[in-house]
């Protein structure tokens, strides 16, 4: 499976771009997934909802199925976060995923950058292939503005190979 990272600080415009390529990519025919990084305890159930409750109950899985979509939810209970690696296994096979997050994992990633930031990730992780900025960036790498999706998707797919 292919993997393209999106990586940057909060509010440097990752899920917006990422949200571009999504649209982009599937427009031209790829099959898309994600994968989102939270940093905090991120819940996509609510309470008094009947899976919330399942959970609550002390399931460690709960699949909840519908007519429109199934979301599988796993609770660590203590357990330590799995690897990106762990995470890419459990998809459904696609042509391409894009992961926002998951910085320190090795995959190629483009990096999004406000001018009104500090320093950039890409100085120290030689994974970061491409910079997609809202303003001038010194480096060597190629830089995209942030807004780009069509040229960021040409340059994702040309580094893929696909």
């Amino acid at each position: 499976m292919k993997v393209y990272g999106v990586t940057g600080w909060k509010d440097a415009g990752k899920t917006t771009l990422i949200e571009r390529l999504v649209s982009e990519l599937t427009e031209r025919g790829y099959s898309i997934s994600t994968v989102k990084h939270a940093h905090h305890a991120a819940d996509v159930d609510h309470p008094g909802r009947d899976s919330h409750r399942h959970r609550h109950a002390g399931a460690g899985e709960v699949l909840l199925s519908s007519p429109t979509r199934w979301a599988l939810m796993h609770e660590l209970r203590g357990a330590p976060e799995p690897a990106l690696p762990e995470l890419l296994a459990r998809l459904s096979p696609a042509d391409l995923v894009l992961v926002e997050g998951f910085k320190r994992e090795p995959h190629p990633k483009i990096e999004c950058r406000r001018e009104a930031m500090g320093k950039m990730h890409h100085e120290d992780d030689p994974s970061v292939r491409a910079i997609a900025a809202d303003g001038p960036v010194k480096t060597t790498l190629p830089v995209f503005a942030l807004d780009d999706a069509k040229g960021i998707a040409d340059f994702i797919l040309a580094d893929l190979g696909l």
